[in-house]
């Protein structure tokens, strides 16, 4: 099977041993990796705020899925990560501004910590034609 990296310097750079996103050929599958709330150029933390940095998250997958020729839109599922899942309805507002009807399957845990102290963390899956 025949990978393709996808890398953009809109969205924070890898961390850590992976890229930003995977795509595979016919059909082309896309997997974003995991973003936390990094501003691509500082790579800081965004906030202390929950409901600014699922904003910078979906600012840096919206900018993955871009690079990968795709958008948010495209997203079949999603993966949700919160260190404080109280947090899950101010999660839901903030989604609906970036991903719209038909929503992508999506699960969410509340896990005891995140890379650079994030709150949340979000992982997707992409299908292009």
């Amino acid at each position: 099977m025949a990978l393709k990296v996808i890398a953009t310097s809109s969205a924070p750079a890898a961390i850590g041993t992976y890229s930003q996103a995977i795509a595979t050929q016919r059909p082309i599958t896309v997997y974003l990796s995991g973003q936390i709330p990094l501003d691509a150029e500082t790579m800081d933390l965004v906030s202390d705020d929950f409901t600014a940095q699922a904003h910078q998250v979906f600012v840096n997958l919206t900018e993955v899925a871009k690079a990968a020729g795709g958008s948010l839109a495209d997203c079949v599922k999603l993966n949700l990560y919160l260190t404080d899942i109280a947090h899950f309805p101010a999660l839901n507002s903030v989604m609906v501004e970036y991903i719209t009807e038909p929503f992508p399957a999506r699960a969410a845990v509340e896990v005891s910590a995140l890379p650079r102290g994030a709150k949340i963390e979000i992982d997707a899956v992409m299908s292009l034609e």
